[in-house]
């Protein structure tokens, strides 16, 4: 088997030192099956691994006398990349949606908004829910938070309030997360 050089490659590509890109001159060295060889010199390690048609790859570069392995790098990158993969596809990314209400929002509107809200929160996504306050309304932000315990309120039973409802200048924001479930 030809030697891998692998100096072109990316460092977040390639997360292992292979064959000749490998610095130390002396090194302990273990078979594909586990069994240990002892501290080899470089050249010897290179040899046998060649002589077995696999690479040399330095698995604990930072040990004294460094760790080298004799492996098929090509494969144990392939598997590396598919426990990536599978790691990735099992990840739960959660988004931020938001809802404005208004502090004299209409019954039919604010059960549309609650709607969506729930839609939002079954799917597992956080919810900001804002009220913007414009003109004469700053005299009643309490109308606003009435509007928003009461949108709380009726979301209990799928989530539960990460933030009370703050005022910002105009604008007063609340979040809620979705419940965990056991």
């Amino acid at each position: 088997m030809t030697r891998i050089n692998r100096k072109s490659e990316k460092r977040s590509q390639n997360p292992g030192i292979v064959n000749d890109d490998i610095r130390a001159r002396e090194m302990m060295v273990i078979t594909d099956t586990g069994e240990q060889l002892g501290v080899l010199s470089k050249n010897e390690a290179l040899n046998m691994a060649e002589a077995r048609s696999l690479d040399l790859v330095l698995v604990a570069p930072q040990a004294k006398p460094p760790v080298a392995k004799f492996m098929d790098y090509n494969k144990y990158r392939f598997d590396q990349q598919k426990k990536n993969r599978e790691a990735k596809k099992k990840q739960k990314t959660t988004s931020l949606k938001e809802l404005r209400l208004s502090p004299k929002i209409d019954t039919h509107d604010f059960e549309t908004k609650l709607r969506n809200g729930r839609k939002f929160l079954e799917k597992g996504d956080k919810l900001k829910i804002s009220i913007r306050f414009r003109g004469r309304e700053m005299a009643y932000t309490n109308k606003g938070r009435e509007v928003m315990l009461d949108f709380a309120k009726r979301c209990e039973d799928l989530a539960e309030i990460e933030s009370r409802p703050k005022q910002d200048g105009r604008t007063m924001i609340m979040t809620m997360a979705p419940k965990k479930e056991k």
